[in-house]
């Protein structure tokens, strides 16, 4: 006679809610969201946020993706390399197999190993290091952002055509980031044939940065590039004007902070800074401004909109294909799609066929008007 195994109530009960959590679970798409939420470049993780809820949010009021919900699961990686590969298995044990992914360069880099190897769609927003899709060619990584090889030339010929400084000063904070559009910058002022006195790197944290400007100075320097964050940069500015030296800077998308108004003071004024395009002013997205201001939330910034595409591409692969991550990033690689940054299309590694950058000018209350 063959015996049953008895089955007690408890066991019946557990089972029973692990199988509403596994349906529960299936009712949602989760998407991962991993951006700097502690530390001092907190506000690039909350134009990310902002530009990624807003789009989940748009969508889930329009019935979803094939009649579910997207589920935004917020993780904090600091903008710290460290924390890169610790953010990223967040959103594998999460269950979230597409991800809107890191702000910071430093962090992504590592971090897209693990989005590769685990088989979730990642799409950062904010990341511009070539690093990031040059290392290993990922499949399964994209960009809703250009390159720091398409930014870094685009303001050095910016600087070369309309600046026409005679002696140019290159700073960067060595890392990943910072150091890589910097260098784009220094090489392509070289070849178009402006005189770069100085190329070096200025150290993270430190408060006072009398050594670099006493330099500057003594140099004869009329220009200055800085490649880095916010933090950095406003000591620079500020510093600088108190000690006499009143020259023109320019930075990349990673300073453009609001904080950075607070640090540098009046010094800002005339600070020259490329970021994306105004996607604000882009006909047909007046639909997605207003439910930027219906929730509250400001899309004028760098990374709102790019943050918002990278939904809309998820959604629209989805759509498309179902919930097999790749079978989605094969759909990213081959169609073109109208998003809040205008047409999207994808080379092999998962770079913007073509991204619009622009100069912007501050003045010294840290409003900012295109050029």
């Amino acid at each position: 006679m063959k015996l049953l195994k008895r089955v007690t109530p408890l066991a019946l009960a557990l089972g029973a809610l692990t199988l509403a959590g596994a349906v529960h679970a299936a009712d949602t798409i989760k998407i991962g969201i991993p951006q700097p939420m502690t530390g001092p470049n907190t506000q690039y993780g909350d134009q990310i946020q902002a530009g990624a809820l807003t789009a989940i949010e748009t969508i889930n009021a329009k019935g979803g993706v094939k009649g579910k919900k997207l589920e935004p699961i917020l993780i904090d990686d600091g903008c710290e390399p460290k924390q890169a590969v610790p953010a990223a298995n967040r959103v594998v044990n999460s269950g979230a197999k597409f991800a809107v992914a890191h702000a910071c360069s430093g962090v992504t880099v590592p971090a897209v190993n693990v989005y590769e190897q685990e088989g979730i769609v990642g799409i950062t927003p904010g990341a511009t290091s070539p690093l990031v899709t040059d290392t290993i060619k990922p499949k399964m990584f994209f960009r809703t952002i250009g390159r720091d090889d398409q930014q870094g030339p685009y303001a050095a010929n910016y600087i070369a055509k309309n600046i026409k400084p005679k002696k140019v000063a290159v700073l960067h904070d060595k890392q990943t980031y910072g150091s890589g559009v910097a260098t784009q910058v220094k090489d392509t002022l070289v070849k178009d044939g402006v005189n770069v006195a100085i190329f070096e790197g200025i150290n993270v944290g430190d408060s006072d940065y009398s050594a670099v400007i006493t330099k500057l100075k003594s140099q004869g320097v009329d220009f200055v590039y800085f490649g880095g964050y916010h933090p950095e940069l406003g000591l620079l500015l500020r510093q600088s004007r108190e000690q006499g030296l009143n020259v023109q800077f320019m930075g990349p998308e990673g300073t453009a902070n609001q904080d950075l108004v607070a640090i540098a003071g009046p010094a800002i004024a005339g600070l020259l800074v490329t970021l994306p395009a105004d996607f604000t002013k882009m006909p047909g997205n007046e639909g997605i401004v207003k439910a930027f201001h219906d929730k509250k939330r400001d899309p004028d910034g760098a990374f709102q909109m790019p943050a918002y595409a990278a939904v809309q591409l998820i959604a629209d692969g989805i759509e498309a294909v179902g919930e097999d991550p790749v079978k989605v990033a094969d759909y990213l690689h081959k169609h073109s799609f109208n998003t809040a940054i205008g047409k999207v299309e994808y080379d092999a590694k998962g770079d913007l066929k073509n991204f619009e950058f622009a100069v912007f000018k501050w003045d010294k209350d840290g409003k900012k008007t295109q050029l």
